[in-house]
């Protein structure tokens, strides 16, 4: 089985290629080898032959988005409108890897891959108009995967942030009120071959089991490495004003997904523990 994985370079997609099942032979590619939204690109790389596509390449940055969407529109959008085009030209499953922030967190409860998406910033637009132009033009082999806080090897992510801090600062300052589950990419990468391989079209939600917030993420971080000398001082998102709103709720139900796979990710701290003695981070 050869498939294809865009944003090979990125954290994700490197993940993608470390974890591939047996008997997979997964070909990486990214902007630099292929700018898929020109058209005629999705064509030309897709005729050297797969039996699938995992689309993890974007446009993730949350804060940049608000200032050039139309950046974030052509990467999260086009192309994955023109990747998808070409998918159903040729009958291939396609994963597509979307966010939760595709939700605007008012609510208390996780959120569903039935409930209605409500996006707050530009990024979440974007990656919201993405997902429905894979719908739209691929109805019978799309699938979108939204997840949640990634951090793994090979990337910039919140738990390396924090021990960077740490090596300079006695005190952070971290932002308590919005709540979400840390998804390790290498519990991730094996769901998104699950989906691609077992999985009909439709929309499943892929994050670590449980909820915390950036602060108690922050708080985990540096325990599970021993980091004592360092105190975190929760405080509120208004106090940390960014360019881009955030979702206060961003915890979503995986059941759809861990029914299909007969077992839930793994539990976010668990999966956090092994990341950071595994890559020593």
């Amino acid at each position: 089985m050869r498939v294809l994985v865009t944003g090979a370079a990125g954290m994700l997609g490197g993940a993608l290629l470390r974890h591939r099942p047996d008997g997979v032979d997964a070909v990486g590619t990214d902007r630099d080898e292929f700018d898929l939204a020109q058209p005629g690109a999705a064509a030309e790389l897709l005729a050297r032959g797969f039996a699938g596509v995992i689309h993890a390449a974007g446009f993730t940055q949350v804060d940049a988005a608000e200032h050039d969407e139309a950046s974030a529109y052509r990467d999260n959008a086009e192309t994955t409108r023109e990747l998808a085009a070409e998918c159903a030209r040729c009958d291939l499953p396609l994963v597509v890897v979307s966010t939760d922030f595709v939700f605007d967190g008012d609510r208390d409860d996780p959120y569903t891959e039935d409930d209605p998406p409500n996006p707050l910033g530009a990024y979440a637009r974007t990656k919201l108009a993405g997902e429905r132009a894979a719908f739209a033009v691929h109805p019978r082999g799309a699938r979108i995967v939204r997840t949640a806080w990634l951090y793994g090897p090979g990337g910039r992510h919140f738990p390396g942030r924090i021990l960077e801090l740490a090596r300079d600062h006695d005190e952070l300052r971290v932002v308590d009120d919005q709540r979400g589950s840390p998804t390790s990419t290498a519990e991730l990468a094996p769901a998104l071959w699950d989906v691609l391989r077992m999985a009909p079209p439709g929309c499943y939600h892929a994050t670590c089991e449980g909820v915390c917030s950036w602060y108690e993420l922050a708080c985990a971080t540096l325990d599970l490495k021993g980091v004592a000398d360092t105190r975190v001082v929760p405080c509120q998102t208004h106090e940390v004003p960014r360019p881009a709103a955030r979702p206060k709720n961003s915890s979503l139900d995986c059941s759809r997904l861990a029914a299909l796979r007969g077992r839930p990710l793994a539990p976010w701290r668990d999966a956090l523990a092994r990341y950071l003695e595994e890559e020593n981070a």
